[in-house]
């Protein structure tokens, strides 16, 4: 019995231990869950999607860091607009969209794994189909518009510009990754550009925008007329 005793005591003692550890992680902020923003979530992660947001037309609020109502609903438009679930929650997924990281480390590996994933997605939905080295050329000219004043100055700032990409709108985007385009935009981030610096692309064969037209054409590669 006082065996028993003893080690029923140790499994109390070690109980409240991991009861204590449980509690001090929350109480610093640390969770192994991945990071969830709603209304009522406040802070500095608030604002850069409050910022994000404002950026590429999807908010007109004060940029507070505090996430009201005015926020959710702009969570919910930009959903809406990029086929994710539409609840006003900013979790894992909407957090990968906004171009931002969902787990606890930052930085700029992170960064680049996050834009990473988006110029692939983007090349996927936008070049399927096409010659290896037009997928790279389209990955190019939204690299080319992250430096381009005319434009946002983040990969998903250039990718969720309202208007820009007819892939957000017709669900190409939400398709699975094609290997090749995870590949492209590998090396249009390490620097090969093969459309000598253009920042707009269209096909002839599908475009209704006259004023593109008007631009001045650098290249043309598979389907795709490449022009500044």
């Amino acid at each position: 019995m006082p065996r028993n005793k003893k080690l029923a005591a140790a499994l109390a003692v070690i109980f409240l231990l991991n009861i204590a550890l449980i509690a001090g992680f929350q109480w610093l902020g640390i969770s192994s869950q991945a990071a969830v923003y709603q209304q009522g979530s406040q802070g500095e992660t608030v604002r850069q999607i409050q910022e994000k947001l404002k950026r590429w037309g999807y908010y007109d609020g004060a940029v507070d860091g505090v996430y009201g109502s005015g926020t959710r609903k702009a969570v919910e438009y930009f959903q809406r607009k990029n086929g994710l679930t539409v609840d006003g929650i900013v979790g894992p997924a909407t957090l990968q969209a906004l171009g931002m990281s969902s787990g606890s480390s930052s930085g700029s590996e992170s960064g680049r794994d996050n834009d990473l994933y988006l110029l692939s997605r983007m090349i996927s939905a936008e070049a399927r189909g096409e010659p290896y080295t037009g997928q790279v050329a389209v990955g190019a000219v939204i690299l080319n518009r992250v430096r381009h004043p005319s434009f946002p100055n983040t990969i998903a700032g250039v990718i969720y510009q309202p208007g820009a990409f007819s892939a957000l709108n017709d669900g190409q985007f939400n398709e699975p990754i094609a290997e090749s385009a995870r590949r492209a935009a590998q090396d249009a981030m390490s620097g090969w550009d093969p459309t000598g610096g253009a920042i707009y692309y269209y096909n002839p064969a599908k475009t209704t925008n006259q004023w593109i037209y008007s631009r001045p054409v650098i290249a043309q590669i598979g389907d795709h007329v490449f022009a500044k």
